[in-house]
């Protein structure tokens, strides 16, 4: 007989999180205006059921392989999954099916880290291996890849279309924190004096010119700012963590301001979204027309929104994808905004308190790297819907529309899971 208890604090949380799944389905349907509603309620009532039942066969079945990883990790993602479907079933009802289909995909291969990834620090011994292959993924994609959004990180596999930078940003956090790991020493006390300041050898120092030019070339051959910025952001923020030294902090930030500076003189497309961030109004019914129907849904949400299903957020165009936090906002105003930003602080909490549990040096950084790789993509993309930085192009964790990055981020979740099992 299976025994029940081992999750029980996973158990209670997702009574909240079907709740919430089911109220957003019905107040979508109840919706006067809301593209859903003449859809009628049986398909409404079918997708619900869909989604309900992969979150809890999930659940169950890591209560039957008795799984003592972190209890509050996949219910704070599954609320985020659960208001991504949510919104895209308002926004692009032909989309929704195919986001529960990729959430289903990214469930398995979440179960799929969890059950056979059983020894985590095997993944240390294999460190060139993965950098060898992220660099192979992204040439493939700089010389075989399609452009979609005005960035070239797409390959075509004929079925479906998959952005090899999702993956590549995993690979490359094992490779950091086995490399960061393994050079710790050095790396803090370094080799040599610089005026008083110890430094590595150059040697030493190659990891971070490596990941300078791995960002310069995304933002350079495939045009892609955003995720240049989440890897060259998330190593900084790895290394500081390894060695507890700000210099590589500033080094590191000079090196990319340098490059970036670089390409906004040589590339026109980065002085575009340069110009698009300080002044969007100059090109209102153009280039900048995007975030400016942002900032407009975001100012139209007002405290509590306009209501799901009763807000204009499709005139933003690819809302869906890029843009879900605005139109979320619009319809659950200012206070579903904060619950959404509360929800990724829980989960960027529990992945660094994750990474101080772990027993190995390897695990904390990996934790640590997986975490920071998170909260830095979040960062990141609600700051540029938002005015606060140049708008990136990148996807909202767990709630855009989007296969690669929410197939990707369930393997991020199914591996920060294993590892606080041995924490």
């Amino acid at each position: 007989m299976m025994a029940y208890g081992i999750r029980e604090n996973e158990r209670s949380l997702f009574i909240y999180v079907i709740l919430f799944l089911w109220l957003g389905l019905l107040g979508l349907f109840g919706a006067e205006n809301g593209t859903f509603a003449a859809a009628g309620f049986k398909q409404p009532l079918l997708f619900g059921a869909i989604v309900s039942f992969g979150l809890i066969a999930v659940h169950l079945l890591l209560e039957k392989w008795r799984f003592r990883g972190d209890q509050f990790l996949f219910p704070l993602t599954s609320m985020l999954s659960a208001a991504g479907l949510v919104m895209i079933l308002r926004l692009e009802p032909d989309y929704a099916m195919r986001q529960s289909i990729w959430l289903f995909a990214g469930l398995a291969a979440f179960l799929a880290t969890v059950r056979l990834l059983q020894n985590y620090k095997r993944l240390e011994d294999y460190k060139y291996i993965y950098i060898f292959t992220a660099l192979i993924l992204l040439l493939a994609t700089i010389l075989f890849g399609v452009e979609a959004g005005g960035a070239r990180s797409w390959i075509d596999l004929g079925i479906a279309r998959f952005q090899t930078s999702e993956i590549v940003k995993i690979i490359l956090v094992i490779f950091l924190a086995s490399y960061l790991e393994e050079k710790r020493e050095v790396l803090t006390e370094g080799t040599r004096n610089l005026w008083g300041i110890p430094v590595p050898g150059v040697q030493y120092i190659g990891p971070l010119l490596v990941m300078w030019g791995l960002s310069l070339v995304l933002l350079i051959f495939q045009k892609d700012l955003g995720t240049a910025l989440i890897f060259f952001g998330t190593f900084l923020v790895m290394i500081y963590i390894s060695t507890g030294r700000w210099s590589y902090i500033l080094f590191g930030s000079f090196l990319f301001g340098l490059g970036a500076t670089l390409c906004y003189f040589f590339f026109s497309h980065v002085r575009v979204r340069v110009a698009i961030w300080l002044n969007p109004w100059a090109d209102m019914e153009g280039k900048g027309y995007q975030i400016i129907q942002s900032l407009f849904a975001l100012g139209s949400g007002g405290t509590y929104g306009t209501g799901i299903g009763l807000g204009q957020p499709n005139l933003i165009p690819a809302v869906h994808t890029d843009f879900v936090f605005s139109a979320w906002s619009e319809e659950t105003g200012l206070a579903g905004a904060i619950a959404i930003l509360i929800i990724y602080c829980f989960i960027i909490y529990r992945g660094f308190r994750i990474s101080l549990a772990a027993h190995t040096g390897f695990g904390a950084l990996l934790a640590a790297g997986l975490t920071s790789l998170l909260a830095v993509q979040t960062l990141v993309i609600v700051g540029g819907v938002t005015k606060l930085l140049p708008l990136t192009g990148v996807t909202l964790p767990f709630v855009s529309y989007g296969g690669s990055s929410l197939v990707s981020s369930y393997i991020m979740l199914g591996l920060l899971m294993r590892i606080s099992a041995e924490g």
